[in-house]
């Protein structure tokens, strides 16, 4: 991925965008940002993520379909209120809906938005493929498209919204390289997210980034790395356990794609009395992460507020529901390759965060997680050490 600019948000809620590969400032402005919505960041906020619409929007309706809820808990509990508000303050109606990880699911609530006539159609896909086609098909309708978290290789979006997912890997990467240092020659396994979501991919090559120079020079050593279908923790639990038993049990540091992985390779390293000896990396910020790394069973995650997403996602919507092209491009003043599709995606790319124990306060106070979902019981004395209330 290529990207000629990133645009990252203050608390203020205003977007800064670094162009010239991320460096030279240009000023955008974020017009009708929203304060955090504290949601009670990882448990879902309904029973499982059907369908929600929001009223009064005398704009018309901006749809939006969400992958699942299997995996990650974000979608219902972060995104999806979030949306709503941001796409609702400005005066429309957000048709949130979510695929629970079922592809013709996907297609259907795609084809009902597009019957229905959406002003601007976003796509958090299952995968490229019918990512793809719900964009072609929305396209062939006149109903403008945005790629949402993921990016649909080979597909027609015109926009693209998300993080830097090859800076979440480096930050990975990074991470568990500081854990190893005084460990040369550390033993390390790899579990990976799902191989057709594009952003494992790029989460990967940012890993590697930080990570293949320690294993070419010896410094770290790599015993597997395995990609997970479906980002499936159970899967990537067993797989976590039979690496280690082909390996006699011996590992140093573990690359965990995200919080739910790392949740997994933590239980089968408590089987074999090596949790909190093994550094284990994340991603997401989720309340079981963060208490994970609360008692030392895992070291890191990545910390995406997704408030910024939303926001970022919402105000393309809306210049796009509004027929001015020229105010979306300049805000997506990014570019993201889509090698596939042999082309590039204009994009906004938002900055993420490592956060190690030192840390964890800060996802509590950006009102992400409540400190009721982290402290008291046995870890209450380690969110008094760190003023996490």
């Amino acid at each position: 991925m290529r990207t000629k600019s990133q645009v990252s948000f203050g608390k203020n809620g205003h977007g800064r965008a670094r162009a010239g590969m991320r460096h030279a400032a240009v000023a955008v402005g974020l017009v009708g940002v929203l304060a955090l919505t504290a949601c009670g960041a990882n448990s879902a906020r309904n029973d499982g993520g059907g369908e929600s619409k929001s009223g009064g929007g005398k704009n018309g309706t901006i749809g939006v379909i969400l992958p699942e809820t299997a995996t990650s808990a974000r979608w219902e509990g972060f995104d999806k209120p979030m949306l709503e508000k941001a796409l609702g303050a400005q005066g429309f109606d957000a048709d949130v809906q979510n695929a629970q990880g079922e592809v013709q699911k996907f297609t259907t609530l795609a084809d009902g938005m597009i019957a229905k006539g959406v002003k601007v159609l976003i796509i958090a896909a299952i995968n490229s493929e019918v990512g793809g086609a719900v964009a072609a098909k929305a396209k062939k309708a006149g109903i403008p498209t945005i790629d949402y978290d993921r990016l649909n290789l080979g597909g027609s979006s015109d926009y693209y919204v998300s993080f830097d997912n090859e800076r979440v890997g480096q930050l990975q990467g990074q991470g568990l390289a500081d854990a190893l240092k005084d460990k040369p020659g550390g033993q390390v396994i790899e579990i990976e997210g799902a191989p057709t979501d594009n952003n494992a991919t790029l989460f990967h090559d940012g890993q590697r980034k930080v990570l293949q120079p320690l294993y070419d020079s010896g410094a770290l050593k790599l015993v597997q790395s395995q990609p997970i279908d479906g980002w499936n923790n159970q899967k990537g639990g067993t797989t976590f356990e039979q690496i280690l038993t082909t390996n006699a049990g011996k590992v140093d540091g573990v690359v965990a794609a995200n919080d739910g992985l790392a949740g997994a390779v933590i239980t089968v390293l408590k089987k074999n009395g090596l949790n909190g000896k093994v550094p284990v990396t994340g991603q997401d910020a989720t309340a079981e992460g963060l208490k994970a790394i609360l008692r030392g069973d895992q070291y890191m995650t990545v910390f995406k507020p997704i408030q910024q997403e939303a926001d970022a996602v919402a105000e393309l919507a809306v210049a796009l529901a509004n027929n001015d092209k020229a105010a979306a491009d300049a805000f997506a003043s990014g570019v993201s390759r889509d090698a596939k599709g042999k082309r590039e995606v204009r994009s906004v790319l938002l900055e993420p965060f490592t956060i190690t124990r030192p840390e964890v306060k800060r996802v509590v106070a950006e009102g992400y997680v409540p400190a009721r979902e982290i402290c008291g019981g046995e870890l209450q004395a380690a969110c008094t050490e760190l003023g996490i209330s």
